[in-house]
């Protein structure tokens, strides 16, 4: 199986305190990988550098092959991502900025029309689309985001927190999106608080801490590692003691 994200020595620092340091991933491509970590443990700094929102101090990333740092306009082209809290503008309405997004990434108008219907129909956000975007609750804005993300059909997901603001009904259907689309070969790079969702959705699971990872695998060879079976939110916070 062909490797979606690496990590090579992943390091970043701000003066003389480290973020991260020496990170080392391979996630795989079709993955759902939940990326755990107490607040302030680095976890939305790799995210970030994955997004090419922030450079890091020292070593390497990889999407799809691509060295993030060489290429930073083509990993972006293959790239989705949710972050912690996005930004929309206020004064547009939902279907103004999937369009600035759709022009953005470069697909045709036509394309478009096919695309964005389908999703605001997914999302059940047609009827806002004319809306201006100041007027949408948090977890509308939040469908938007994902919708928005979707739209180009990235083959890299990277996620932080993407279930914040959103109802039940919401929050299972793009749970159930992202087990499709990872059948599909699309690569899910997640953060989350949630740890229900990692237990339910992912592949592998990592365990981030004071800037470093503390241990990788699965549920069933993180459970291993610790004194006794339990959920993963007893796993973790063993491993995280």
């Amino acid at each position: 199986m062909t490797t979606a994200i690496k990590t090579v020595n992943l390091t970043k620092s701000f003066g003389s305190v480290f973020a991260i340091k020496d990170i080392n991933l391979e996630i795989r491509t079709g993955e759902i990988f939940a990326f755990l970590g107490p607040n302030g443990a680095g976890k939305t700094t790799t995210v970030k550098i994955f997004s090419g929102l922030l450079k890091q101090s020292a070593g390497k990333v990889f999407i799809c092959g691509i060295d993030t740092e060489k290429d930073p306009v083509a990993v972006k082209m293959i790239v989705g991502v949710v972050p912690d809290h996005p930004f929309i503008y206020p004064k547009l309405t939902g279907m103004e900025f999937l369009r600035l997004v759709g022009n953005i990434y470069g697909i045709g108008r036509d394309e478009q029309d096919v695309r964005i219907k389908g999703l605001l129909e997914v999302f059940g956000l047609g009827g806002f689309a004319g809306n201006l975007v100041e007027t949408y609750s948090l977890g509308m804005r939040q469908k938007l985001v994902i919708t928005s993300v979707l739209l180009h059909r990235p083959q890299v997901l990277i996620l932080d927190e993407p279930l914040v603001g959103l109802d039940p009904k919401s929050a299972r259907m793009v749970k159930d999106m992202l087990v499709k689309l990872s059948r599909e070969g699309v690569t899910i790079f997640m953060c989350t608080h949630i740890l229900e969702i990692a237990e339910r959705l992912a592949h592998r699971i990592g365990i981030i801490n004071n800037g470093a990872i503390v241990v990788v695998g699965t549920k069933e060879e993180l459970q291993s590692m610790v004194t006794k079976a339990g959920t993963l939110e007893d796993i973790y916070l063993d491993i995280t003691a």
